[in-house]
């Protein structure tokens, strides 16, 4: 083999170069700076001591808050050193049906607050049906309406088809002739039902809040979440990746929660992930911090490229309930 001459080894160098640098650009870049977002929270729980202005349901009196206030300047203090601009605010079980408080907010700045909202599909007859309510509370911003699990409700005596009642088909027709999402506070036994109405309504923006409640008593069992990524099969099913307070060992810097979020990443997509505090419970409830939270994806979520963390920080969130 005859030797290379100088012009032969200078070349090898510089495509060498080229194909190192080409290389070292395909890599993900795992780095997020704080600076570049406009991290969107999409469950937060905020409420006013001011109940001449924003009166409380019936059989509801101070007493039942979590804390004395927690409105949304109290929440701002929290949210605002992590970046967060945008959030989606749910009502509060003590407000019943009246939701002027979060509309309140919502219509003093439309482009940072949107709600979800509860509207009863299993009610006496002299009640709106739960479609049209949701439609006219849309009107003033509210993207999501909550519904609890058969596991995480009040008896009503109903079986395994918990779901079959015509006030919940009029919900899942609403929420995909309006794209509304139905927003569902449960835990894994409460999965086949929700399966069997997506599966009947395909259109029907569905949310999984609080990863499905999988590690709440401090374990993650493997079917648990076989059965939660299962529901990646239906489009239009996204999760909420948080309340890490509440699962795992239920203190920061929650990285045993890791493995949990990464086969949920990658079933759903980060397209369907969107990112959630559930404060003020993990911005009050000592040693969980706001920020905490936001960390757990930022810094050391290492399997999400930037472009991932920034999907599930911001994106998710923003391409359903503010566009």
């Amino acid at each position: 083999m005859e030797p290379f001459t100088r012009r032969q080894v200078l070349l090898s160098a510089l495509i060498g170069g080229v194909l190192t640098g080409c290389s070292k650009s395909k890599l993900p870049d795992k780095s997020l700076s704080q600076d570049r977002l406009d991290i969107i929270d999409s469950h937060v729980h905020v409420w006013t001591p001011d109940t001449k202005t924003y009166p409380l349901a019936s059989g509801f009196t101070v007493k039942d808050f979590w804390f004395p206030s927690f409105t949304v300047d109290d929440l701002l203090s929290h949210s605002r050193p992590s970046g967060v601009k945008r959030i989606n605010l749910i009502q509060m079980t003590w407000y019943g049906l009246d939701h002027s408080y979060i509309l309140d907010v919502i219509a003093n700045n439309p482009e940072h607050y949107v709600g979800t909202g509860i509207v009863p599909a299993v009610t006496d007859v002299s009640l709106p049906s739960p479609d049209k309510t949701m439609i006219a509370l849309s009107q003033g911003g509210i993207r999501a309406f909550r519904i609890r699990g058969k596991t995480t409700r009040p008896k009503l005596g109903d079986g395994d088809q918990w779901l079959d009642h015509p006030g919940y088909e009029k919900m899942f027709k609403a929420a995909a002739e309006y794209n509304l999402a139905l927003s569902f506070l449960m835990s894994p036994p409460d999965l086949p039902e929700v399966d069997r109405m997506c599966q009947r309504f395909p259109e029907s923006p569905v949310i999984i809040d609080h990863l499905c409640l999988i590690g709440r008593r401090g374990l993650f069992p493997e079917e648990d979440i076989v059965a939660l990524c299962k529901m990646a099969k239906h489009k239009k099913v996204m999760v909420k990746i948080g309340a890490f307070y509440a699962l795992g060992k239920k203190r920061p810097p929650y990285l045993e929660q890791l493995p949990l979020i990464r086969r949920v990443v990658d079933a759903f997509g980060p397209e369907r992930c969107m990112w959630e505090s559930d404060a003020p419970l993990q911005a009050t409830e000592s040693p969980n911090t706001y920020d905490s939270a936001v960390a757990l994806i930022r810094d050391h979520a290492d399997f999400l490229s930037s472009d991932d963390k920034e999907q599930i920080l911001v994106k998710t969130a923003e391409n359903f309930f503010f566009r």
